[in-house]
């Protein structure tokens, strides 16, 4: 046999996957459940914006509103969905979730209007709102019962393997929309909505009913206890900016690939993301544990902050010739995901702690719509800087002082003892 098909991991690493391999069922159906979603998602999101554009020939106004009312329909509503998460447990939600983004995919497959166009994106959006953060609150509160009673992997690994499988989906899953593009968008939309139909059947089966741990009081009593976690929301502010990094990869990545006349490269560079993440994130986390979480979650946003500022300092200069014109756009993509390798997944497992192990839904809910409105914000901001009115460089000089100020507030945090565990 040949030796790579031999080969093992040895050391640390064989000692990781070997605790990954021994999860319980129910962290694996959570883990697998992030790759299944993120499959679904990008059979059909991807092509949206075209199949709005050519087939139903909405005017580029009009598309740009369904897309942003998807986004805000999602990342704005995460506090519902981390909220009802803890009220009612995490099962309901997540069945809830899988049933309107099947019934999501089935209008936007079918629609020839606008209002069933919004009606559909609006139902997936939300969707996502309920399931991702009822299944990161019960991936966050299995993996920390495990780790403190010291019977599974540290829940910071648990996080970076959800990330790993994350990223599988988000490979697969434009692969399996081209293909089923040949037919039609409907039927890419078809297969996607049968793909959450399994997903729900499987959380219906196998995902155990968790008695809620806010069950019989009121929703709005969980937003107060948040609210009123001085540390958590200035984590959470800080934190905020690598949502409006990350999605740099959709506007100011094309951006910069255009003004050097390489945007066939963009799909590649999403390639090389993805395969950095499935190859290194367990490496890079095991690192960040022993260097600590606050300097992890630190020197993550400042890789972030670099990455833009690479590109800053090549707009400055005469463009590269060549095959080395697109240099810079591969140096921020790496950069922008080491610093996500570094930060995400311990900042994942630093929520229930900074939670004190309570309310999880709500807290992760609050997190992720701290990120949507960043995004809407900051890339608001940042498609006016990349105007050619602007100097080439200032976009991405903001974009960098983002992260930055976010290194700033989380360090700040991390040296006044402000990412230590809550007491439970």
């Amino acid at each position: 046999m040949h030796r790579s098909l031999r080969h093992r991991p040895t050391g640390p690493d064989a000692a990781r996957w070997a605790r990954f391999t021994a999860l319980p069922p129910v962290m694996k159906l959570l883990i697998s459940t992030q790759l299944a979603f993120n499959v679904g998602f990008y059979m059909v999101l991807p092509y949206l914006a075209t199949h709005l554009a050519e087939d139903l020939g909405l005017a580029a106004a009009a598309v740009g509103l369904v897309l942003g009312l998807r986004t805000f329909s999602q990342q704005g509503m995460f506090v519902v969905g981390g909220a009802l998460t803890d009220r009612f447990g995490a099962k309901p939600v997540v069945l809830a979730g899988c049933a309107l983004r099947v019934i999501g995919f089935i209008l936007l497959g079918a629609a020839g209007t606008l209002p069933a166009v919004i009606g559909g994106a609006l139902l997936t959006g939300f969707a996502a709102a309920l399931f991702s953060p009822a299944v990161e609150s019960s991936l966050a509160r299995e993996a920390g019962v495990r780790e403190r009673a010291g019977e599974g992997p540290a829940r910071t690994e648990v996080f970076a393997l959800f990330a790993v499988a994350g990223q599988v989906g988000t490979v697969t899953g434009p692969l399996v929309g081209t293909a089923l593009l040949l037919v039609d968008f409907r039927t890419a939309c078809l297969v996607a909505a049968l793909g959450f139909v399994l997903i729900g059947l499987a959380h219906w089966r196998w995902l155990p009913w968790r008695a809620a741990e806010q069950a019989g009081r009121p929703i709005l009593a969980g937003w107060g206890e948040v609210l009123g976690n001085r540390r958590f929301m200035v984590f959470a502010a800080g934190y905020s900016g690598w949502l409006l990094s990350y999605n740099q990869l959709y506007l100011a990545l094309p951006a910069e690939l255009e003004r050097v006349d390489r945007t066939a490269a963009l799909g590649f560079l999403f390639v090389l993301m993805s395969v950095l993440v499935i190859t290194l994130q367990l490496r890079v986390t095991g690192w960040s544990r022993r260097i600590g979480a606050g300097r992890s979650v630190v020197l993550g946003f400042c890789l972030m902050a670099a990455s833009f500022g690479v590109v800053a300092v090549a707009r400055l200069l005469p463009a590269l010739p060549g095959w080395w014109a697109p240099a810079p756009a591969v140096a921020m993509v790496v950069l922008l995901t080491f610093g996500e390798m570094l930060a995400v997944p311990v900042a994942q497992d630093l929520v229930p702690r900074l939670a004190g192990e309570r309310r999880l839904g709500a807290h992760f809910g609050v997190l992720a719509s701290f990120g949507g409105l960043m995004v809407l914000v900051g890339s608001t901001g940042a498609g006016a800087l990349l105007d050619p009115a602007f100097p080439p460089a200032v976009p991405f000089v903001v974009l960098a002082a983002v992260p930055l100020a976010g290194a700033a507030v989380l360090g700040l945090l991390a040296r006044r003892g402000g990412m230590a565990p809550v007491p439970a």
